[in-house]
Protein backbone atom coordinates (compact mmCIF):
# COMPACT_ATOMS: atom_id res chain seq x y z
CA UNK A 1 0.00 0.00 0.00
CA UNK A 2 1.21 3.53 -0.94
CA UNK A 3 2.18 5.79 1.63
CA UNK A 4 0.60 9.26 1.52
CA UNK A 5 2.78 12.25 0.62
CA UNK A 6 2.94 15.25 2.28
CA UNK A 7 1.05 16.70 -0.71
CA UNK A 8 -1.91 14.30 -0.21
CA UNK A 9 -1.92 14.81 3.14
CA UNK A 10 -2.24 18.71 2.93
CA UNK A 11 -5.10 17.96 0.37
CA UNK A 12 -7.08 15.78 2.69
CA UNK A 13 -6.86 18.28 5.98
CA UNK A 14 -7.84 21.05 3.05
CA UNK A 15 -10.79 18.58 1.89
CA UNK A 16 -11.90 17.92 5.14
CA UNK A 17 -11.56 21.69 6.79
CA UNK A 18 -13.62 23.01 3.50
CA UNK A 19 -16.20 20.07 4.20
CA UNK A 20 -16.64 21.08 8.09
CA UNK A 21 -16.87 24.81 7.19
CA UNK A 22 -20.27 24.04 4.81
CA UNK A 23 -21.84 21.91 7.21
CA UNK A 24 -21.19 24.54 9.91
CA UNK A 25 -22.14 27.31 7.57
CA UNK A 26 -25.58 25.18 6.76
CA UNK A 27 -26.04 24.20 10.73
CA UNK A 28 -25.34 27.48 12.50
CA UNK A 29 -28.87 29.24 11.36
CA UNK A 30 -30.85 26.22 12.41
CA UNK A 31 -28.74 25.53 15.72
CA UNK A 32 -29.79 29.66 16.26
CA UNK A 33 -33.38 29.42 15.61
CA UNK A 34 -33.78 26.00 17.85
CA UNK A 35 -32.32 27.82 20.75
CA UNK A 36 -34.24 30.79 20.49
CA UNK A 37 -37.10 29.10 20.15
CA UNK A 38 -37.01 28.37 23.85
CA UNK A 39 -36.09 31.76 25.30
CA UNK A 40 -38.42 32.30 27.65
CA UNK A 41 -37.71 36.44 26.50
CA UNK A 42 -40.00 38.55 24.42
CA UNK A 43 -37.74 38.95 21.81
CA UNK A 44 -35.01 36.65 20.07
CA UNK A 45 -32.02 35.80 22.06
CA UNK A 46 -29.12 33.88 21.27
CA UNK A 47 -28.09 31.86 23.20
CA UNK A 48 -30.98 31.48 25.82
CA UNK A 49 -30.60 32.70 29.11
CA UNK A 50 -32.54 30.05 30.47
CA UNK A 51 -35.12 27.53 29.06
CA UNK A 52 -38.94 27.69 28.42
CA UNK A 53 -41.48 26.13 26.02
CA UNK A 54 -43.49 29.64 26.20
CA UNK A 55 -43.33 29.98 23.00
CA UNK A 56 -44.62 26.71 22.01
CA UNK A 57 -47.27 27.02 24.44
CA UNK A 58 -48.57 30.20 22.48
CA UNK A 59 -48.78 28.85 19.11
CA UNK A 60 -50.93 25.92 20.55
CA UNK A 61 -53.34 28.72 22.37
CA UNK A 62 -53.22 31.41 19.55
CA UNK A 63 -56.70 30.20 17.15
CA UNK A 64 -54.96 32.12 13.74
CA UNK A 65 -52.16 29.82 14.27
CA UNK A 66 -54.32 26.65 15.20
CA UNK A 67 -56.43 27.62 12.01
CA UNK A 68 -53.73 27.53 9.55
CA UNK A 69 -52.55 24.83 10.69
CA UNK A 70 -56.00 23.15 10.25
CA UNK A 71 -55.80 23.78 6.96
CA UNK A 72 -52.38 22.41 6.35
CA UNK A 73 -53.47 19.38 7.78
CA UNK A 74 -56.65 18.98 5.45
CA UNK A 75 -54.41 19.95 2.44
CA UNK A 76 -51.75 16.90 3.67
CA UNK A 77 -54.89 14.53 3.67
CA UNK A 78 -56.05 15.48 0.30
CA UNK A 79 -53.00 16.06 -1.28
CA UNK A 80 -50.48 13.32 -0.74
CA UNK A 81 -53.15 11.09 -1.71
CA UNK A 82 -54.17 12.02 -4.63
CA UNK A 83 -50.19 12.98 -5.75
CA UNK A 84 -49.40 9.22 -5.06
CA UNK A 85 -52.08 7.48 -6.47
CA UNK A 86 -51.47 9.96 -10.18
CA UNK A 87 -47.87 9.97 -9.58
CA UNK A 88 -47.19 6.00 -9.25
CA UNK A 89 -49.57 5.86 -12.40
CA UNK A 90 -48.19 7.83 -14.49
CA UNK A 91 -44.12 6.53 -13.68
CA UNK A 92 -45.30 2.99 -14.18
CA UNK A 93 -47.21 3.84 -17.54
CA UNK A 94 -43.49 5.71 -18.75
CA UNK A 95 -41.65 3.20 -17.20
CA UNK A 96 -43.39 0.11 -19.41
CA UNK A 97 -45.19 2.21 -22.57
CA UNK A 98 -43.30 2.86 -25.15
CA UNK A 99 -44.63 5.67 -27.04
CA UNK A 100 -43.72 8.73 -29.84
CA UNK A 101 -43.39 11.68 -27.45
CA UNK A 102 -42.57 10.06 -24.28
CA UNK A 103 -39.58 12.14 -23.51
CA UNK A 104 -41.13 15.30 -23.84
CA UNK A 105 -44.20 14.12 -21.31
CA UNK A 106 -41.78 13.40 -18.69
CA UNK A 107 -40.19 16.51 -19.50
CA UNK A 108 -43.72 18.29 -18.86
CA UNK A 109 -44.22 16.14 -15.65
CA UNK A 110 -41.62 17.34 -13.85
CA UNK A 111 -41.15 21.08 -15.40
CA UNK A 112 -42.97 22.03 -12.07
CA UNK A 113 -39.20 21.33 -10.71
CA UNK A 114 -37.69 24.05 -13.09
CA UNK A 115 -40.28 26.41 -13.51
CA UNK A 116 -40.07 29.44 -10.61
CA UNK A 117 -42.98 28.47 -8.46
CA UNK A 118 -44.16 32.49 -8.65
CA UNK A 119 -44.32 31.78 -11.92
CA UNK A 120 -46.40 29.00 -11.42
CA UNK A 121 -48.34 31.15 -9.07
CA UNK A 122 -49.03 33.72 -10.97
CA UNK A 123 -50.37 31.36 -13.79
CA UNK A 124 -52.65 29.81 -11.11
CA UNK A 125 -53.48 33.27 -9.82
CA UNK A 126 -55.05 34.18 -13.43
CA UNK A 127 -56.59 30.79 -14.20
CA UNK A 128 -58.38 30.49 -10.93
CA UNK A 129 -59.66 34.04 -11.15
CA UNK A 130 -61.26 33.14 -13.98
CA UNK A 131 -62.35 29.64 -13.27
CA UNK A 132 -64.28 31.67 -10.52
CA UNK A 133 -62.67 29.83 -7.23
CA UNK A 134 -59.80 31.63 -6.53
CA UNK A 135 -59.26 31.62 -2.74
CA UNK A 136 -60.86 28.29 -2.16
CA UNK A 137 -59.71 25.25 -0.87
CA UNK A 138 -59.50 23.32 -3.81
CA UNK A 139 -57.27 25.86 -5.64
CA UNK A 140 -54.60 25.06 -2.88
CA UNK A 141 -55.14 21.25 -3.60
CA UNK A 142 -54.73 21.96 -7.42
CA UNK A 143 -51.77 24.06 -6.87
CA UNK A 144 -50.23 21.86 -4.18
CA UNK A 145 -50.83 18.37 -6.71
CA UNK A 146 -48.95 20.33 -9.36
CA UNK A 147 -45.76 20.94 -6.44
CA UNK A 148 -45.80 17.43 -5.37
CA UNK A 149 -46.35 15.16 -8.26
CA UNK A 150 -42.85 15.65 -9.88
CA UNK A 151 -41.55 14.07 -6.96
CA UNK A 152 -43.53 11.20 -6.93
CA UNK A 153 -43.27 10.37 -10.46
CA UNK A 154 -39.34 10.55 -9.75
CA UNK A 155 -39.21 8.19 -6.46
CA UNK A 156 -41.91 5.76 -7.42
CA UNK A 157 -39.98 6.29 -11.25
CA UNK A 158 -36.87 4.85 -9.38
CA UNK A 159 -38.34 1.82 -7.98
CA UNK A 160 -40.17 0.45 -11.24
CA UNK A 161 -36.62 1.12 -13.05
CA UNK A 162 -35.02 -1.14 -10.63
CA UNK A 163 -37.86 -3.87 -10.77
CA UNK A 164 -37.28 -6.94 -13.48
CA UNK A 165 -40.43 -6.97 -15.83
CA UNK A 166 -39.62 -10.84 -15.86
CA UNK A 167 -41.30 -11.13 -13.00
CA UNK A 168 -44.30 -9.57 -13.91
CA UNK A 169 -44.63 -11.54 -17.01
CA UNK A 170 -43.36 -15.02 -14.70
CA UNK A 171 -46.43 -14.01 -12.85
CA UNK A 172 -49.06 -13.13 -15.91
CA UNK A 173 -47.60 -16.31 -17.30
CA UNK A 174 -48.79 -18.51 -14.44
CA UNK A 175 -52.54 -17.49 -14.97
CA UNK A 176 -52.71 -13.84 -13.36
CA UNK A 177 -54.06 -11.07 -14.95
CA UNK A 178 -52.52 -7.76 -15.32
CA UNK A 179 -54.46 -6.11 -12.55
CA UNK A 180 -54.23 -8.81 -10.30
CA UNK A 181 -50.03 -8.84 -11.23
CA UNK A 182 -50.00 -5.12 -10.83
CA UNK A 183 -51.43 -5.74 -7.05
CA UNK A 184 -49.89 -8.55 -6.13
CA UNK A 185 -46.43 -8.33 -7.43
CA UNK A 186 -45.54 -5.02 -9.14
CA UNK A 187 -47.26 -2.54 -6.17
CA UNK A 188 -45.55 -4.71 -3.50
CA UNK A 189 -41.84 -4.63 -5.02
CA UNK A 190 -42.05 -0.48 -5.62
CA UNK A 191 -43.82 0.04 -2.21
CA UNK A 192 -40.60 1.95 -1.11
CA UNK A 193 -40.67 4.67 -3.52
CA UNK A 194 -44.57 5.30 -3.52
CA UNK A 195 -43.58 5.77 0.47
CA UNK A 196 -41.18 7.89 -0.20
CA UNK A 197 -42.90 9.78 -2.81
CA UNK A 198 -45.55 10.00 -0.46
CA UNK A 199 -43.49 12.02 2.30
CA UNK A 200 -41.97 14.42 -0.14
CA UNK A 201 -44.95 15.38 -1.23
CA UNK A 202 -46.56 15.50 2.11
CA UNK A 203 -43.69 17.75 3.49
CA UNK A 204 -43.62 20.15 -0.19
CA UNK A 205 -47.26 20.36 0.78
CA UNK A 206 -46.82 21.25 3.94
CA UNK A 207 -43.93 24.24 3.50
CA UNK A 208 -45.07 24.71 0.13
CA UNK A 209 -45.66 29.39 0.55
CA UNK A 210 -44.97 30.72 -2.87
CA UNK A 211 -48.05 29.48 -4.67
CA UNK A 212 -50.32 29.47 -2.06
CA UNK A 213 -49.72 32.91 -1.40
CA UNK A 214 -51.55 33.87 -4.58
CA UNK A 215 -54.22 31.63 -4.19
CA UNK A 216 -54.87 31.57 -0.92
CA UNK A 217 -57.79 33.54 0.96
CA UNK A 218 -58.18 35.19 4.79
CA UNK A 219 -60.19 31.61 5.30
CA UNK A 220 -57.55 29.72 3.64
CA UNK A 221 -54.12 30.56 4.98
CA UNK A 222 -51.77 27.95 5.40
CA UNK A 223 -48.85 27.69 8.34
CA UNK A 224 -46.13 28.93 5.74
CA UNK A 225 -48.38 32.06 4.91
CA UNK A 226 -49.30 32.59 8.14
CA UNK A 227 -45.41 32.65 9.22
CA UNK A 228 -44.74 34.66 6.21
CA UNK A 229 -47.57 37.12 7.07
CA UNK A 230 -46.30 36.92 10.77
CA UNK A 231 -43.13 38.35 9.70
CA UNK A 232 -44.10 40.97 7.61
CA UNK A 233 -46.42 42.44 10.89
CA UNK A 234 -44.84 41.18 13.66
CA UNK A 235 -42.03 39.22 15.21
CA UNK A 236 -41.77 37.18 18.41
CA UNK A 237 -40.09 33.53 19.03
CA UNK A 238 -43.31 32.10 18.33
CA UNK A 239 -42.30 31.94 14.34
CA UNK A 240 -39.14 29.83 15.51
CA UNK A 241 -41.47 27.57 17.64
CA UNK A 242 -43.00 27.01 14.31
CA UNK A 243 -39.85 26.45 12.34
CA UNK A 244 -38.90 24.44 14.55
CA UNK A 245 -41.98 22.26 14.48
CA UNK A 246 -41.21 22.38 10.67
CA UNK A 247 -37.14 21.53 11.36
CA UNK A 248 -38.41 18.08 12.87
CA UNK A 249 -40.98 16.83 10.20
CA UNK A 250 -38.22 17.66 7.76
CA UNK A 251 -35.84 15.43 9.56
CA UNK A 252 -38.76 12.42 10.25
CA UNK A 253 -39.14 13.15 6.50
CA UNK A 254 -35.28 12.34 5.20
CA UNK A 255 -35.57 9.14 7.95
CA UNK A 256 -38.45 7.30 6.73
CA UNK A 257 -36.76 8.19 3.17
CA UNK A 258 -33.95 7.17 3.60
CA UNK A 259 -34.72 3.76 5.64
CA UNK A 260 -37.10 3.07 2.18
CA UNK A 261 -35.18 4.24 -0.89
CA UNK A 262 -32.23 5.75 0.44
CA UNK A 263 -31.41 9.82 -0.23
CA UNK A 264 -28.81 8.71 -2.88
CA UNK A 265 -31.35 7.43 -5.15
CA UNK A 266 -33.84 10.42 -5.32
CA UNK A 267 -31.60 13.33 -4.67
Amino acid sequence: MRKKSIGDRLLSILIWTAGSLVYLFLTIPVLVIVLSAFSPNAFPEFPPTSFSVRWFHEVVSNPEWMESLRISVILLFIVTPLTVLLGTMASYALARLSFKGKEAVQAFILSPLMIPQVVLGIAMLYLFTAMGFTGSLWALVIGHVIIGFPYVVRTVGVSVSNLDPRLELASMNLGAGPIRTFFRVTLPLIKPGIIAGGVFSAVTSFGEISISLFVSSPQTITIPVRTFNYIEQTFDPSVNAISVIFIIISIIALLIIEKTIGLSKVM
